[in-house]
């Protein structure tokens, strides 16, 4: 049986640390292409969406070969807004359209560096895995949270009051500490019908997929970007292939 497949890109326009960082430019393309292509070239997806507020986002998306059926209301696109908000959006649109996907993936394009075959490896995982609601990529957490401390009234607390042995977290070597992973921005995967029956992108019930190199490395302000932009430059890293010419930034004034 065919598994229809649905991956959606999220790129909201009104990005407060970085100005249009899903659309600046990084080896000629807009970075949001980097994931477009990825994700098309991966041959996984029975469509791939871009979720946009934009109109100018959503010809860059296009472009690039990603179908945009509609902009996304900006009730839902404000910073605070949460994914499953225009992630319930998206699937009832389709669902209305007698359009249904079984499996839907997020994939971010504030990173550049996921490769259609990092896409490929969490696809492989996730359709092998049995009972699970969804899939998502970790690394390892840096720094350990064990070493992490919040502030009130001018005293302080760490954020895991643990012990190993009789030695508080916070006062352990790093060495003795266990592995702890954070969530990066390379990719999730879940079944549709976990956002419609317990309106969460997770669920319950979620496995693992390790990140590997720079594939979950994500542009949160401008040090990631020229970060990546150096990685790119000096061949440590590598982009998704894009074989047409680039999109020209200049009429939005976003030249590299």
């Amino acid at each position: 049986m065919h598994l229809k497949k649905i991956a959606f890109i999220p790129a909201r326009s009104g990005s407060k640390r970085v100005a249009n960082k899903n659309i600046l430019p990084l080896n000629g393309h807009p970075i949001i292409a980097y994931t477009i292509r990825a994700a098309i070239d991966s041959e996984n997806f029975d469509k791939v969406v871009c979720i946009t507020d934009s109109k100018e986002y959503a010809d860059i998306a296009n472009y690039y070969g990603a179908e945009v059926p509609l902009l996304r209301p900006k009730i839902i696109a404000q910073d605070k807004s949460p994914d499953i908000d225009w992630l319930i959006w998206i699937t009832e649109f389709f669902t209305k359209k007698k359009d249904d996907f079984d499996i839907f993936s997020i994939l971010r394009p504030t990173n550049p560096l996921r490769l259609s075959s990092t896409i490929n490896r969490a696809m492989k995982k996730f359709l092998s895995s049995k009972n699970i609601d969804s899939l998502r990529a970790i690394e390892k957490a840096n720094p350990h949270p064990g070493k992490m401390w919040v502030v009130r009234n001018d005293r302080m607390f760490p954020i895991l009051p643990y012990l190993k042995g009789d030695t508080p977290w916070h006062s352990s070597q790093y060495a003795g500490l266990p592995e702890v992973y954070q969530q990066d921005a390379s990719l999730e995967i879940g079944w549709v019908n976990i956002v419609k029956k317990y309106k969460s992108i997770s669920g319950h019930t979620i496995v693992p997929f390790y990140s590997t190199g720079y594939e979950g490395k994500d542009i949160n302000d401008i040090n990631d970007l020229m970060y990546i932009r150096f990685l790119v430059e000096k061949k440590l890293a590598t982009l998704p292939d894009i074989n047409i010419k680039p999109y020209d930034l200049k009429q939005l004034n976003l030249e590299e």
